[in-house]
């Protein structure tokens, strides 16, 4: 099994994982409603995608008082 020869300091090792960030999603206005979403997907709140009417979008159900 192969082992380091020498230890890697700290500094080298917190270098080699510069790339391990996440990146923040990109977000536009649904243009029939305004609510921002994920761009290239149906709007979960209306249901449009490009001018579109796609998914029937369900009322949430009222709870029982």
């Amino acid at each position: 099994m192969a082992l380091p020869k020498r230890k890697h300091s700290k500094s080298r090792r917190d270098k080699s994982r510069t790339h391990w960030k996440l990146s923040v999603p990109s977000l536009t206005k649904c243009p029939q409603c305004a609510r921002v979403v994920r761009p290239h997907r149906v709007c979960p709140q209306c249901g449009y995608y490009r001018g579109r009417h796609t998914v029937l979008v369900r009322e949430p159900k009222a709870e029982p008082s």
